[in-house]
């Protein structure tokens, strides 16, 4: 009965509570004892706080009982990536450079609607330090660990989230992505991963690393992805970038399904090289969205330049966030991202304007390639997992985590809606996912086109 309970999907958790078959304690218990027994191994989480997690889980189920829910979400074991504020709990973003033991006034944004939509707040899930780079590993709590194969990355920078949806250490997980952060974790875990629209999830405090920067929800279904994207995307004052505040309900159209959608399928954006068997099983799933009346051709979006400003832009965030740590604490910090922060200190503010343009080039070129095309089709990643604690699989030449994950960091410059969808298995045995992108503000069509292919082929989860 544990298991049944750490693994039912938040939409189903509702449903049990309205019908008072479980209670939302019951299954908080059964979250924390399954935090206990299995977080070892993997390191997904970094705080928790079980007295606190069982008060609210007892509020909600005062709440249910009286028959007057408080949201959306009420009782719904979550987790919280350590980027993000938690009133009352340390944020610590995996550094030694945060004293755990000061006052944590206030939320997240995103948390802060959770919180009011009645979440129950199951603990802290790790990230890099500062969510510098595409795998998990910190100086402050060391490695996480794929719950597939622990010898293999979970990806990052929303590592501990990916891994805690896998192995059902709650329902619902805050993620977020600057780079390809919610979608390289979740590529690599099995599990489902949501970006959307740049703005529609307010974003306080802002991220040192500008407008690339989204939150979303990592869940192991697209229906629990798409309820807490809803509770997400309400509006915050404290976020001045947000486009003007739109109240929706992601859940309304998410089963209409893709017949007649054009679909451009690119098998390896920008000629990059893609694992054969992973290039196999995407290109499945793009021959699943036309069996299922989906419109699908080959096309390749354009690119161009944004290897080239992803490089700038995120180097010159690096070197705002080191710049935010005093001088004499940055000694214990990772000496990959303080690499990354001197390259940033070296950009002149003419180039960092010219790499904003070539955003701006490239943000108008998707917008002419959508007019053609409702969605894009691409794998996820090129490659599988490989060594956990590495920076770049070993052997590769590679130097840069971007050099593995060349289909993520484009959609963060062009702000647009994408998801990482599990569509099957490499020939090691390891997850693999699709990328679906759509125009900005279409959302709910990535939404729509990942549920197809989840309901032709649910989403499979590690023992």
């Amino acid at each position: 009965m544990t298991d049944d309970l750490c693994r039912m999907p938040a939409t189903e958790l509702m449903r049990a509570y309205r019908a008072r078959r479980i209670s939302p304690v019951e299954v908080a218990k059964a979250v924390l004892a399954r935090i206990e027994m299995a977080d070892g191994p993997v390191n997904a989480f970094c705080y928790v706080d079980p007295d606190m997690t069982v008060r609210q889980a007892a509020e909600s189920e005062a709440r249910w009982y009286r028959g007057t829910p408080q949201g959306l979400v009420d009782g719904v074991p979550t987790s919280i990536k350590d980027l993000m504020l938690v009133q009352g709990w340390p944020t610590r973003r995996g550094s030694r450079t945060i004293d755990a033991d000061q006052d944590w006034p206030e939320d997240t944004a995103c948390v802060a609607r959770l919180r009011e939509h009645g979440a129950v707040f199951v603990g802290k899930t790790t990230t890099p330090e500062f969510g510098w780079k595409g795998m998990t590993d910190n100086p402050l709590t060391g490695v996480t660990r794929n719950p597939w194969n622990r010898t293999v990355t979970a990806g990052g920078s929303s590592g501990g989230a990916a891994v805690a949806a896998a192995l059902g250490m709650g329902a619902l997980h805050t993620a977020s992505d600057g780079a390809g952060s919610i979608r390289i974790p979740a590529a690599f875990c099995g599990v489902f991963g949501f970006k959307s629209t740049y703005g529609l999830v307010p974003t306080y405090p802002p991220s040192l690393h500008g407008t690339i920067s989204h939150q979303g929800p990592t869940t192991r279904t697209v229906a629990d992805a798409a309820l807490m994207q809803t509770v997400m995307a309400l509006p915050d004052h404290r976020d001045w970038s947000a486009p003007p505040p739109v109240i929706h309900d992601y859940r309304i159209g998410l089963d209409d399904g893709v017949s007649g959608l054009r679909v451009a399928y690119s098998p390896n954006p920008g000629g990059h090289p893609v694992e054969p068997s992973i290039a196999a099983a995407v290109k499945a799933a793009a021959k699943r969205l036309e069996d299922f009346g989906a419109i699908v051709e080959p096309a390749d979006p354009p690119l161009g330049e944004a290897r080239a400003v992803i490089d700038v832009l995120w180097n010159v965030g690096c070197a705002m966030v080191v710049d935010q740590v005093p001088v004499d604490r940055r000694a214990s910090m990772d000496p990959g991202l303080l690499d990354l922060a001197e390259r940033g200190h070296g950009v002149s503010a003419l180039r960092h304007r010219q790499a904003e343009m070539g955003r701006e080039r490239l943000g108008r070129a998707l917008n002419a390639f959508h007019q053609t095309y409702d969605l894009l089709v691409t794998p996820q990643m090129p490659l599988d997992p490989f060594d956990a604690g590495q920076l770049v699989p070993p052997g590769s030449g590679l130097t840069n985590w971007l050099d593995w994950s060349p289909f993520t960091y484009p959609f963060n410059l062009s702000q647009q809606p994408t998801a990482a969808v599990p569509c099957g298995f490499s020939a090691a045995g390891l997850p693999v996912a699709v990328q679906i992108v759509a125009a900005k503000f279409d959302d709910l069509l990535v939404l729509r086109a990942a549920r197809t292919l989840e309901s032709s082929q649910p989403f499979a989860l590690p023992a």
